[in-house]
């Protein structure tokens, strides 16, 4: 039986997060690859996927991620994001048709909030920036998960308290499973 070929693509909400889990998720049936890389912001998943061109090539399904590092504060010296608006939805969009030309299968990942007390990244930027980008993806075919919201329902338990961000062990056992579903609804 062929097993479908799957990449996970993004930053460390994915490395450290609901990667760990989705191979293991998926079973068998699927064979997963992923970057041991954080793909980061926007512009360096655009840029990784040069890098993993063979494995892109050979997938059928891709998952991907990109948005808190985006719409980080850490390196601003004039309160704006590490990306604007305008560039992340462009190079989000570069991102899906380079990919779309290959004819893959795409689930875009919406970007999970970070608890209150984070000292560079806002939830109110988040949402902005999920909704900047959600319909310019639908619009162009690709699958969304919204793991905002699924992590919104109780962030104290599926955000680390100690960094704010990154997912705790129960976050990331319902990301990874709500990730996992939306890849077997599309093979």
């Amino acid at each position: 039986m062929k097993k479908t070929k799957v990449v996970l693509l993004g930053d460390s909400i994915r490395l450290f997060g609901y990667g760990i889990k989705v191979p293991e998720l998926l079973g068998e049936e699927y064979e997963v690859f992923q970057p041991t890389d954080n793909c980061r912001f926007s512009k360096y998943l655009l840029h990784t996927l040069l890098d993993y061109k063979k494995e892109i090539d050979d997938a059928d399904i891709i998952h991907f991620n990109a948005g808190e590092w985006d719409v980080s504060r850490e390196f601003s010296t004039d309160g704006r994001p590490f990306t604007s608006l305008e560039e992340y939805i462009d190079n989000m969009t570069r991102i899906v048709k380079y990919l779309k030309d290959k004819n893959k299968k795409l689930i875009f990942a919406t970007t999970t909030p970070v608890l209150a007390h984070h000292y560079c990244n806002s939830n109110e930027d988040i949402i902005k920036y999920n909704k900047a980008i959600v319909p310019v993806l639908m619009e162009m075919g690709v699958e969304i998960n919204d793991l905002f919201s699924l992590v919104s329902e109780s962030p104290c338990d599926y955000i680390r308290e100690d960094d704010a961000i990154h997912l705790s062990d129960k976050g990331i056992e319902v990301t990874a499973k709500q990730v996992a579903e939306h890849i077997r609804a599309l093979s």
